[in-house]
């Protein structure tokens, strides 16, 4: 009885390997805890937020001490004209200066583009969280289907290796010609270097997926048959494009980026104006002098300064005026990327609601075009069988049906991920649309 391998390969392939199976979930968490890139976005957003407090710090009391200790010698020329020495005198100043910033409105400014800082890379925090999810998934899906690409590949070959026996015997016993059997040679020939070199993308793949989630990929749950066909909600494309440009994180982080960039102008542009600083220090000098006969010591006594000074900037070699002009061009900068960035998020949620759509009609053509190419292959070989097929159309049967099998695979992965990717253009995926994805798996 001859073995349908090819005809079984997909259902072969929807049922999970015995023993326990990793899930979509336990490859997130894995990533969430030892993905480098998500750490480094993280180890970032905490280093920029340490901005802030650095620029609040300026604004608020600055307490300073200090000490000094010196020391002067003393002599006098004698008639021989040498000099002789008389001792030397001691200083010692002690003292502890308290100033405050009472007016300097670029540290207000700088203030102010710190805190929009902190907010931008919080933003880009949450994007590159958001990017996670679908990095996770994407390389699952990536195993998976690599993984039917390689069974795909072994039934392939299986069903030449069958094809070339089959005609080999047939000629051995003069039922057809060495040309049948040098054709279904070739094929066989070729299905094993594909199978081959299908083996060799499964394992870059599960590569992939350790490079994020830092652990080897055990067996993996596949995606049920029964995958649902959902179209985009809302119905409306003009609607994902309105929450993208609202809600997308990427969008938001330049966003506070151009507001940052606009509050490092007015820092700028206060350079210009005059600054307030208050102080009061205390302090006290102990002056005394020892030489050979005498020592004499006087003790100071502690006083107290209080002073408020007043800095008014009148030139700077066009300094000040330059950093006006290059924060200028920086805010443009800044709003050129806003720019750029809207457009691609327009485009890239636009496109993945079409992908969608386009992908539910692939999903169910791919599914007919295998139930279409199975029945095709099991007709002719019955017709090779009675003499009415040729060895040639069984070879080109098997392989429309191998590839109709790829190609319905493909096609379903590429859903899940569409509907993924469009979720995060519009800024709107969470860990909910991951546990949605993991219980479409088997």
């Amino acid at each position: 009885m001859r073995l349908k391998l090819l005809t079984l390969a997909l259902a072969l392939s929807a049922f999970p390997l015995a023993g326990h199976s990793e899930d979509l979930l336990d490859a997130y968490r894995e990533a969430r805890a030892n993905d480098p890139v998500l750490s480094q976005a993280g180890a970032t957003r905490l280093a920029t937020g340490e901005g802030v407090t650095q620029a609040r710090a300026v604004m608020l009391p600055q307490l300073n001490g200090s000490f000094g200790l010196t020391q002067q010698s003393s002599g006098s020329t004698l008639s021989n004209g040498s000099i002789q020495g008389n001792g030397h005198s001691r200083t010692r100043s002690l003292s502890a200066t308290l100033t405050q910033t009472v007016l300097d409105l670029s540290q207000w400014a700088n203030l102010s583009a710190a805190r929009a800082q902190a907010s931008a890379q919080d933003a880009t925090y949450e994007a590159a969280l958001q990017a996670l999810y679908v990095r996770v998934t994407t390389a699952y899906f990536g195993v998976l289907t690599s993984q039917d690409a390689l069974v795909f590949a072994k039934a392939n070959e299986d069903a030449y290796k069958e094809a070339y026996d089959q005609a080999d015997q047939r000629f051995k016993v003069g039922l057809s010609a060495i040309t049948d059997v040098y054709q279904a040679k070739s094929y066989y020939e070729l299905a094993k270097a594909q199978t081959i070199a299908a083996q060799n993308t499964l394992n870059d793949a599960k590569e992939a997926l350790t490079q994020i989630t830092g652990k080897p990929v055990d067996d993996l749950k596949k995606l049920r048959e029964d995958l649902p066909l959902t179209p985009p909600n809302p119905a409306d494309p003009n609607q994902w494009v309105q929450q993208a440009l609202t809600s997308n994180a990427t969008i938001q982080a330049g966003q506070f980026g151009v507001k940052s960039a606009e509050s490092s102008i007015n820092a700028a542009r206060a350079g210009h104006l005059p600054t307030l600083n208050a102080s009061v220090s205390r302090g006290k000098d102990t002056t005394w002098q020892e030489n050979a006969s005498t020592n004499v010591r006087g003790n100071g006594d502690y006083g107290t300064t209080v002073g408020l000074s007043v800095n008014i900037p009148i030139f700077s070699g066009g300094a000040t005026q330059s950093r006006v002009r290059q924060s200028i061009y920086q805010r443009d900068e800044a709003q050129d990327s806003l720019e750029s960035t809207r457009r691609q998020v327009v485009r890239d949620t636009l496109n993945y609601y079409r992908s969608v759509l386009s992908g539910i009609s692939q999903v169910e053509a791919n599914k007919a075009s295998v139930d279409s190419g199975q029945k095709a292959l099991e007709a002719t070989r019955a017709g090779f069988d009675v003499g009415t097929q040729t060895m040639l159309n069984v070879l080109n049967a098997i392989q429309t049906l191998t590839q109709a099998e790829s190609s319905y695979s493909q096609s379903r992965h590429a859903l899940v991920l569409d509907q993924l990717q469009l979720k995060q253009s519009a800024g709107s995926i969470d860990l909910k649309d991951m546990e949605t994805v993991n219980a479409m798996l088997q």
